[in-house]
């Protein structure tokens, strides 16, 4: 099918959608500032240079408006999971989480800032672990594998057939494998089995406070700003941390990536 172009008004709701993040973007700018020790009286100074940064990189002009990611299609997907239970997106694959893979993402999890990046952290010790995956149909994982190597996992939680939706969640565990492209792969590999393979009609993910580059990555494969939590979990610091939810929608994908 040929992908489906937004109307004026879809543009308006995308429009709204941006500002909105544009606001959350802004506040959570704010709260790093007031972090690194920058005084309220300084916050004019720095805007002032923000001004400038815009002047000088005569970034006034209309920007364009945000797209899928157009090295994605539906056709990007090797889909062998009836007869061999795997998905393959270029060089990473995902296959059905096997509990030999539990040490290995236990001492992943124990790395600092990983476990607290998830708005509710996975259990500690293996045991724990192994209970929360592999205990509970609510839950669905997959391991994602790159050259026959296991990097990460990705899958989700809350999973409600009755009303179509799960919660999606991902970690690339290994650290030399960050910032390659595989999670932008294995998410739309893990899109693409929640809702051809398992029928589901809506996912959605939860991030801890303003997580800019997530939320660009979300957005870029048709998830939209759906709320914000204040305030709405504790942090290890003793403050209370906003949570954003972002979703999408199965016929908004297949609009976008479907050929």
């Amino acid at each position: 099918m040929d992908r489906a172009e937004p109307s004026g008004e879809a543009w308006q709701v995308v429009d709204r959608q941006r500002d909105h993040m544009l606001k959350l973007v802004t506040k959570g700018f704010f709260n790093e500032l007031v972090n690194y020790g920058v005084k309220r009286e300084e916050m004019l100074r720095v805007a002032s240079h923000l001004l400038d940064n815009l002047l000088s990189r005569d970034l006034g002009k209309a920007q364009p408006r945000p797209t899928s990611d157009s090295r994605f299609s539906l056709r990007s997907v090797q889909d062998h999971w009836k007869n061999e239970h795997h998905l393959t997106v270029d060089e990473v694959t995902l296959r059905p989480l096997g509990r030999a893979l539990l040490p290995r993402l236990s001492e992943w999890l124990r790395a600092p800032g990983v476990s607290e990046s998830f708005v509710r952290p996975f259990p500690v010790g293996q045991e724990a672990l192994e209970s929360h995956l592999f205990g509970s149909p609510e839950r669905d994982y997959l391991e994602i594998d790159v050259s026959g190597e296991t990097v990460g996992i990705i899958g989700g939680e809350s999973l409600d057939h009755a009303s179509g939706r799960m919660e999606m969640r991902k970690l690339v565990g290994d650290p030399d494998r960050r910032g390659q492209g595989i999670g932008k792969r294995a998410t739309f590999g893990f899109i693409y089995y929640a809702f051809s393979i398992l029928g589901l009609h809506k996912l959605y993910v939860h991030s801890r406070d303003i997580n800019v580059r997530n939320m660009n990555l979300n957005s870029s494969f048709g998830f939209e700003l759906e709320g914000v939590f204040l305030e709405e979990i504790p942090t290890p610091d003793g403050r209370r941390a906003d949570v954003v939810r972002m979703a999408l929608l199965k016929p908004i994908w297949v609009a976008m990536f479907g050929v």
